[in-house]
């Protein structure tokens, strides 16, 4: 005879348990790691703690599930038992520590943005600097000369080759710091994007689906 859609639930919920209990371990084995070298004030080492909290949390959220619902299977009849208020806790805990890092992420935010912009604002200082410097007649005869003592200009080039190749170095170095400061914005940009949905909206996401979870765990 067949097994009942019962008798096979009653089997299959062992191994969801154990194969939760796993889950919320590695989790813990992979935030242990990291707590292990703390140091609260590198900006490093909290943008790498949010980053593996975010990202090994869902396996944790997903082992609390597939233990809620072995223990559902268990006993459907049980409003609360012991493993469902080990997933209630724990789920709140996890909760609590993503509301930590939607904390975090914020001020790792703001102190992201300070320091690009810091950087942005010394280079265009300099870019605007070079362009006085070449807007001065004077400068550029000077770096023609020095452009055909370099050999980069025939020996009998005149002043006015001369001073048209030092404008042209001049307009080139101009542009290539002009491009660099765009592309330090682009990278600026993306970081902040990065860090704000990749950590702190995710973490937003996980700390509703673990309120939840530990809501369900226990009604």
């Amino acid at each position: 005879m067949s097994a009942s859609p019962t008798d096979s639930s009653l089997r299959l919920s062992p191994l969801m348990r154990w194969l939760g209990i796993t889950l919320v371990i590695l989790l813990v084995l992979q935030i242990g790691v990291v707590l292990s070298a703390a140091d609260w004030s590198d900006s490093i080492y909290q943008q790498l703690l949010i980053e593996r909290l975010v990202s090994q949390t869902p396996m944790g959220f997903v082992g609390l599930l597939l233990m809620l619902i072995s223990s559902r299977l268990d006993h459907p009849r049980t409003a609360r038992t012991p493993i469902r208020w080990v997933v209630c806790v724990v789920s709140a805990v996890l909760a609590l520590v993503m509301i930590s890092v939607i904390l975090l992420g914020l001020g790792g935010n703001q102190e992201l943005v300070r320091e690009a912009d810091q950087t942005l604002d010394q280079r265009r200082g300099q870019l605007e600097m070079a362009r006085q410097q070449s807007a001065n007649p004077d400068n550029v005869k000077v770096l023609g000369e020095q452009l055909a003592q370099a050999g980069q200009l025939p020996s009998d080039a005149t002043e006015e080759e001369k001073t048209e190749a030092a404008q042209e170095f001049i307009d080139k170095q101009l542009s290539q710091m002009s491009d660099q400061i765009k592309q330090a914005e682009r990278q600026r940009n993306l970081a902040v994007n990065q860090r704000l949905i990749g950590g702190t909206i995710s973490a937003v996401v996980l700390a509703v689906a673990l309120v939840l979870l530990a809501l369900v765990a226990v009604l």
